[in-house]
């Protein structure tokens, strides 16, 4: 019987990969055999799912033949894992994907990614929202922000000691972070290395957290910056501010600042790219004879010439007039439409006038 992949995983089958990918971590972290409450058998359930579901080709096979399609091309069992059959314990057809288990083998078994607990780490990124003028984002300004955010505390400097306290070299890990012990794992008995449990992975101990930021190395406070945004800057896009995000943990670095702008409209201009586009009226007689009319620009009232004889949706160029390249050189154009109006509520003499002149 065809086993329903997308249940076992607790997924739709519209599901992004991504999805799919989140949902095995997830139930992998809950059911590891050897985890309180683990189960192994739903634990081999969940990763036949995902060798599926987490792989497209695989995927598309198994919603059109369903899970059947497997012993058709594998002979029942799942392959690539090749490198592993020499441990003890691994039952054969049983394929694990160490890049995506990477994280539940280092909470478990202290493999994997490496958790840092307790050593210097990156700050946090911060991501705020920042609406300009349209002149603003045409010709570049500079904007004061309050920001509520971590900081290095100034009291230990980062470290996360107390001024004063007495620094020794963690016992336990001889100084290195890392304890070495060995573990039960489906692969059979393993030696591992794990975060140091005295002093949390940092290689020393001391008598004193810091008071003021309570061993984090990093406290909450109100900071005001001033940015430059550069002209050319668009609605929708993003400004990187490296380095000013929340201050990391135990001295670690700090993380970044996303400025996401936000342009608010000009009646009188519509932007496309680096172009400016705007539309004018003029009257039967200026388009017939030609004139020479005011036109709004970013730079301020131009005059335009407008030929004799120009008709509706004619479009004029000033070049050079429209946007600043962002992280370019020179502007874009300023494009002008000329609509022609068209006379109404003529009376009797206007009437033959126009008719003497045959247009």
């Amino acid at each position: 019987m065809s086993k329903d992949y997308y249940k076992i995983l607790g997924v739709d089958k519209g599901a992004s990969q991504e999805d799919v990918k989140k949902a095995f971590r997830k139930l992998a972290h809950q059911y590891h055999p050897d985890k309180t409450g683990g189960d192994e058998e739903k634990f081999k359930e969940i990763n036949e799912a995902y060798q599926v579901l987490g792989d497209a080709n695989k995927r598309a096979k198994y919603d059109q033949f369903g899970s059947a399609f497997e012993s058709g091309q594998a002979g029942g069992g799942y392959q690539g894992f090749e490198g592993f059959r020499d441990f003890q314990g691994f039952s054969e057809g049983f394929n694990i994907n160490m890049d995506d288990l990477g994280d539940v083998f280092g909470d478990v078994f202290g493999f994997g990614r490496e958790k840092k607990e307790g050593k210097t780490r990156r700050g946090g990124d911060i991501e705020v929202d920042l609406t300009i003028e349209f002149m603003e984002a045409v010709f570049g300004v500079e904007k004061d922000l309050s920001i509520n955010k971590r900081v290095q505390c100034e009291k230990c400097h980062g470290n996360g000691i107390e001024p004063g306290a007495k620094v020794d070299t963690c016992k336990t890990c001889v100084g290195t972070g890392r304890v070495t012990k060995m573990q039960r794992t489906f692969f059979g008995n393993m030696q591992v290395q794990m975060t140091c449990p005295e002093c949390g992975g940092e290689g020393k101990t001391y008598s004193q957290k810091c008071t003021k930021c309570q061993g984090a190395g990093n406290v909450k406070e109100k900071v005001d910056l001033r940015v430059k945004i550069p002209a050319g800057i668009d609605d929708g896009q993003t400004i990187r501010l490296a380095g000013q995000g929340e201050a990391g943990q135990k001295g670690g670095p700090a993380g970044d600042l996303y400025l996401r702008i936000g342009v608010r409209r000009d009646p009188r201009f519509i932007r496309e790219g680096h172009d400016i586009h705007s539309k004018i009226s003029i009257n039967f007689t200026q388009a017939a004879l030609g004139d020479k009319i005011d036109i709004e620009t970013v730079d301020g009232p131009v005059q335009l010439k407008v030929p004799e004889g120009t008709q509706s949706g004619t479009i004029f160029k000033l070049k050079g007039k429209g946007v600043t390249r962002l992280n370019g050189h020179g502007r874009g154009d300023h494009l002008i439409e000329i609509t022609v109006k068209t006379p109404t509520n003529l009376n009797k003499k206007q009437k033959e006038l126009l008719g003497e002149l045959g247009i």
